[in-house]
This record gives structure tokens, sequence and C-alpha cells, in this order.
């Protein structure tokens, strides 16, 4: 579920393959946004609310036009699940998480898959854009030989590298989350805690 900027809209991704866009003050649905063809996982509205981004396990991410509810763009790319979407700040660019164990960054704009980024070991369930845009955060597990553990990196996203990778979670980490100031980041594992990161 994702808010829209100015808060005055909600947008749910389901099971029957379909986003919905809800009005948050009234509860009333407003329309159904229908181009998946399996279960919704993601959903994100860009920065400016003029569009919306939607990860499936059709191995796709969907670009939707918030107000006609087109499909602008269908985005592949992903071997399987695309769990994860979120847009950049500038709203130029979208980063997708999947059970392939990549993620993707893509030119919201036409399309092009620009880089994929490597070094998880387990597919990624949550993918976050640090607010100057210049970091993306990433939820996964590790196996350390005995047991699956949480495991979250860092990335450099200009130069496509991995600068950070964090480890306190017992568990696989289902969501991560910066700070409006990009100094901390949140994370949320199945372990059943919340952590938050110095990340400076």
């Amino acid at each position: 579920v994702s808010w829209s900027p100015d808060g005055k809209y909600l947008a749910s991704g389901s099971y029957d393959s379909t986003v919905v866009v809800w009005d948050a003050k009234s509860g009333q649905r407003l329309k159904s946004l229908e181009g998946h063809s399996r279960s919704v996982k993601s959903v994100c509205w860009s920065p400016d609310g003029r569009y919306l981004a939607s990860g499936s396990d059709d191995k796709t991410l969907i670009i939707w036009d918030a107000e006609s509810g087109q499909i602008l763009k269908t985005l592949e790319g992903h071997s399987v699940y695309a769990w994860s979407v979120s847009w950049s700040p500038d709203g130029k660019y979208l980063a997708g998480g999947a059970q392939d164990n990549t993620i993707i960054i893509w030119d919201a704009k036409s399309g092009e898959k620009l880089k994929t980024l490597e070094g998880h070991s387990d597919e990624i369930k949550s993918v976050s854009w640090s607010p100057d845009g210049k970091y993306l955060a990433s939820g996964s597990s590790q196996f350390n030989g005995e047991e699956y553990i949480g495991c979250i990196k860092i990335w450099d996203v200009i130069g496509a590298k991995e600068i950070q990778t964090l480890y306190r979670h017992s568990s696989g980490v289902e969501s991560v989350s910066w700070s409006p100031d990009g100094k901390y980041l949140a994370s949320g594992s199945d372990d059943g805690t919340i952590k938050i990161w110095g990340v400076e």
C-alpha cells in the first residue's frame, strides 16, 4: 500500500492481480488498474503523484498513469517474482527488487534497463532510495552455514556497487525505509523486530 504525495489517495496491490486507487478520506474505491497477470506485491507513487508503479509475481513492473489508469510502460527483466518497487526522489528512475536476488534500475520515462545490482544470495523483499537519490537500501536473507539470517545491503547507485552490508536480524528482512534526512535506515524482519541503523 502507498500514499499519494498529496495525501489524498491510497494505492493497494492485491493477490487478484489488480492495483486499486482509493480516496483516503472517504474510503471510496476510485479505480481498479488491470494489467498484471499474477498477484501484485508492491505499489509506489511517483514523487509528483502523476504515476504509479507496481511489481508483480508475473515478473514485471508496470508504470501507470495515475489519473487515467492507463498502462504507460511494462518493464521486463526480472526472471522471477518482482517483490518490491521504489521511485527515485527525482522521479527519473525506478528500482525493482526480485526473487532472482537482483535489483534492476530502470529509466522511468523510456523504460530502458540501466543497471543490475548483484550481490544478494537470496530473494530481495524490499528496496528503498535514500532521500538524496545517491543510495539504495535492500532487504533480504542470507544463509550463514547454519540458518538464514537477515541481510541489508546499501548500494552506491551511480557506481552500481555495494558499499555496506548490515547483519543483526536473526531472520529475513521484509522491509527497509530511510529517514527523511537520510541519516538513518529502519528495517523490519521476520524475527519480530524493527531496527534503526545509523548509516551516515
